[in-house]
């Protein structure tokens, strides 16, 4: 009788009922039909789990069978599934005996509430403690982030490279939201993707802000035949001097000074250059221009912080704005323009009148008319502000004094046409149609070295300092040392004519008339890609850390990764021919000839302004809540906003990149509430 003298316990009543079963089984059944049913058995009536006992994941099939478990996600985690528990059918002294029990309850201590819960569970049945389990376990998780130190979550947070995963988990909590707003999480992504961050982003402190007189930092991308060099106006370092926020010259002395630019954080900069890539990749707006009414060849083309400028073969230069827009055309040579070169807003040109003209770009005016080849001046570059230097095909090279207006010298030694020619501090190197390459000191006027070793002529050449590289008809590249005019390497692989070459650091890359676009290194004087470009001769090419852009007689223009060589994408599918294509970090420009008219095709690959995102989050957040009135409002997908709308926004964009500013995060409730409000998103702070 003392059993009965207490209720019989969950486990107890169970064993007694297996008992029962397992008599009643052995009186009717064989040992063979008990064996069989006894799992059965113990699976109906398992008991619930004792401290001795582990419980089965929901996933413990694919545990079983040896699946690797889902990876843990960032994601808020989800609330308890009967987080609201349904009290509609319960009657009114239910509900007063139950407020009392949770009234008792709160009073209770620790071990009594241990002992109530203890008898309540040993009174569920298995279904009811299922609800527990689920109830339960929800309650039970913990954010690691919340107990970690800093150190530590940053540390965690360090191994990923992917901004789509630290953008979810920017949403979990106010916690993960200001860990990831640690600068130096996103300097080591954007080391990871290779986002350098250029002058605009560094301090005064970190750059000479004095330069010699006469030697004004140059502000404009000079880029011709896709030949942009180091040292040079087409270099990215003095692009982005030009490209300085807040920056100006001092109106009170001789001496220009770069006042301090603004300075953006790496999350900034992430976000600007991954916004800007994947508009390369698959966004961008662009407005199409048409040049001329008939067809004319194109012969050079540059960009400008400030202008687009376009020359032709029918003796006019066309003058745009950054955006496209036609400011004015520049009349004065009497035949075809064959060679020209921008500095701030002078531009020099030459052609087949055999005159080099100096231009103020501003007004239109011709400031000086230069005189002295005897026949087409073929080629142009400057040295610096006032010192351009022509190459002719009369074999000479001149050198020019553009504030004065005279010719200072004249280099004398090639013994055909001068097609090319390329400068790096004092030194000029030019290529020739008489298969030789020289090396000139500008401030002595004379030759230094001469490099000879191609069978047919040069067509192109490149020059850092350090190597000199020339394309020839013979289809050959060759590597030389302008020091000791010692050939380093031969290059072979064209099977035609090497009219285009881009040398960057370690990094060249050759186009010829076989359509073929290859990337070397020079380092180790092997190809990197080979790519089948065009169906027709590369008529233009340029690349930088990232891509390759190339255009051809096919009238195709196209993108090409440069670390894989594979295909991007094609820019410009339909055409005749492309004569010119150039580009920067956020704008190309393509000219091409298309259905008997030369057009012009501006590209802008710039995110738009901050206040753009912001608003046309909102409206997506709007949207989609209109979709789900029912559904309690949390935080939305942060990839879906950061990344898939904003290059959306992107392509619906058409204004210049954007000015970032980077302000604190408002006040998002306790550090482990998730983030409320579909409108905030990681990359957009309001």
């Amino acid at each position: 009788m003392a059993r009965y003298g207490r209720p019989l316990s969950f486990s107890e009543r169970r064993g007694s009922q297996l008992s029962e079963d397992m008599t009643l089984n052995t009186g009717t059944m064989g040992g063979s039909n008990l064996s069989d049913k006894l799992p059965q058995l113990v699976g109906h009536i398992r008991g619930p789990p004792t401290p001795s006992m582990t419980t089965p994941a929901p996933d413990f099939d694919q545990q079983v069978t040896g699946s690797p478990p889902p990876p843990p996600t960032p994601a808020a985690s989800p609330g308890p599934s009967h987080g609201q528990l349904d009290w509609s059918d319960a009657a009114d002294d239910e509900d007063f005996f139950l407020a009392k029990v949770r009234q008792h309850f709160k009073m209770c201590s620790g071990p009594q509430r241990t002992r109530i819960l203890g008898d309540l569970l040993n009174l569920c049945t298995s279904q009811q403690l299922s609800f527990v389990h689920q109830f339960v376990s929800p309650l039970l998780k913990k954010d690691p982030f919340t107990s970690l130190p800093d150190e530590l979550c940053l540390r965690v947070l360090s191994f990923i490279d992917d901004p789509k995963v630290l953008a979810r988990a920017s949403q979990v909590s106010r916690r993960w939201r200001d860990l990831l707003a640690d600068d130096m999480t996103w300097k080591n992504l954007c080391v990871k993707h290779d986002y350098g961050r250029t002058l605009t982003e560094l301090s005064d402190s970190q750059r000479d802000p004095h330069f010699p007189d006469g030697d004004t930092p140059p502000l404009n991308n000079h880029i011709t035949d896709g030949n942009p060099r180091l040292g040079h106006p087409s270099h990215p370092t003095a692009l982005a001097l030009s490209r300085t926020e807040g920056s100006a010259m001092s109106s009170t002395s001789d001496t220009p000074v770069i006042l301090r630019p603004k300075i953006k954080s790496y999350k900034s900069h992430f976000k600007q250059r991954y916004l800007v890539e994947a508009a390369w990749k698959s966004g961008g707006t662009h407005v199409t221009r048409h040049i001329t009414q008939e067809g004319g060849v194109v012969t050079s083309l540059h960009l400008t912080p400030k202008y687009i400028i376009v020359a032709l073969d029918n003796a006019k230069i066309h003058v745009f704005d950054a955006e496209g827009n036609p400011l004015r055309t520049l009349q004065g040579h009497v035949m075809g323009v064959w060679a020209m070169v921008p500095w701030d807003d002078i531009l020099v040109s030459g052609g087949c009148d055999r005159d080099v003209r100096v231009w103020d770009l501003t007004t239109g005016a011709c400031l000086h008319t230069l005189r002295g080849h005897t026949s087409t001046v073929r080629c142009l570059k400057m040295s610096d502000s006032r010192t351009a230097i022509s190459g002719s095909r009369d074999t000479t090279l001149r050198i020019w004094d553009i504030r004065e207006g005279v010719c200072r010298n004249v280099l004398v030694g090639h013994g055909a046409s001068v097609r090319c020619l390329e400068i790096h501090g004092d030194i000029v190197v030019s290529g020739s149609y008489d298969t030789m390459a020289k090396v000139w000191s500008i401030s002595e006027g004379r030759c230094i070295q001469t490099l000879q070793g191609h069978f047919s002529q040069i067509y192109a050449i490149a020059f850092d300092g350090k190597r000199v590289v020339t394309g020839s008809l013979d289809t050959n590249v060759r590597i030389w040392d302008p020091h000791t005019a010692e050939c380093l390497a031969i290059l072979q692989g064209h099977t035609s004519l090497v009219g285009q070459l881009q040398m960057r650091g370690d990094m060249l890359v050759t186009g010829g008339s076989d359509g073929s676009v290859r990337v070397w290194s020079l380092e180790k004087m092997c190809p990197i890609h080979r790519l089948a470009a065009h169906d027709n001769s590369v008529t233009s090419l340029q690349f930088d850390d990232t891509r390759v852009v190339s255009g051809g007689s096919d009238g195709r223009v196209k993108i090409w990764d440069l670390k894989t060589g594979y295909l991007v994408r094609e820019l410009i599918a339909q055409g005749e021919a492309v004569w010119r294509v150039a580009f920067e970090d956020e704008k190309c420009v393509a000219l091409a000839l298309r259905q008997g008219r030369t057009i012009m095709e501006v590209w802008s690959f710039s995110p738009p302004p901050e206040e753009e995102f912001t608003a046309y989050d909102r409206q997506l957040s709007l949207q989609q809540r209109s979709l789900l009135p029912d559904t309690p409002p949390r935080p939305m997908s942060a990839v879906q906003l950061d990344f898939r709308s904003a290059q959306q926004a992107v392509a619906g964009s058409s204004r210049g990149s954007s000015s970032t500013q980077d302000v604190d995060m408002r006040d998002a409730g306790p550090s482990t509430a998730p983030l409320q409000g579909g409108s905030q998103t990681f990359f957009h702070d309001d």
